[in-house]
Parts: structure tokens; sequence; C-alpha cells
């Protein structure tokens, strides 16, 4: 199991899948992918995701994300801690307020270790 210490992040996962492998992940890769999952396994979370991904200027503030969901604030920074200690979301504090955008890179290199053939992105 993943400590709460240590981040979770998608981009130790994209070394763990070798082609001579055929993909199969070792038990550290396969527990930080089921982290990720599990980062997505609630519906609010899911949600708040997409938001953050169709924002106009592809991130979002904090105070722009209760009302569509219908949660408090302190739910929502509950979520979004789960999501960027998964590596899906970055965050940026401004002030008073966090701001938020998708880690596009992460969710392709999630999409690379469970789709057949497709290959992660380089990193840079």
């Amino acid at each position: 199991m993943t400590s709460a210490a240590t981040p979770v992040g998608v981009d130790h996962l994209a070394a763990c899948c070798s082609p001579m492998t055929g993909g199969i992940l070792d038990d550290a890769a396969s527990e930080r992918l089921a982290a990720v999952f599990k980062a997505l396994a609630d519906p609010a979370r899911v949600k708040l995701l997409s938001l953050i991904a169709a924002a106009d200027c592809g991130e979002a503030c904090a105070c722009d994300l209760t009302v569509p969901l219908g949660l408090s604030q302190p739910t929502v920074s509950h979520h979004m801690k789960l999501l960027v200690g998964a590596g899906l979301v970055e965050r940026e504090q401004r002030g008073k307020w966090a701001y938020y955008r998708v880690d596009h890179d992460a969710l392709e290199r999630v999409a690379a270790l469970i789709a057949p053939g497709r290959r992660p992105p380089a990193r840079g």
C-alpha cells in the first residue's frame, strides 16, 4: 500500500512496462497504478477532473469547483488533494486561492499502461 508521505505520481508508472515483458507490472508499479485508480474511483473526483479539463483557460480556481458539485469547500479541497497526490492534477497557490490544471501527460501515461499498443508521451 502506498504511504501518504510518498507522492504517487503517474510519472513513475511509465518506466514500469517493458515491451519485452508484454507490459506486466511489478508489485510497486501495480500499487502506484492502483492508487491512481483509487483517486478516480469516486464520481465527485471524476467530475472535478472533467470540470478542470473543460475550463476555458485550462485551469480552474478552487472557488469555482464547489457550486457545480454541490459540495462544501473543505470537501472539494479533500478531493483535490487526492487528485494532486495521484499525480493527475497540478496545484498552484495564488494568494488565498488554489488553481488546478490537469496533467495531460499523466493521463496519457495511465492510458498507455492500460491500452495495449499505446506509447506514453516522451518526457521532456
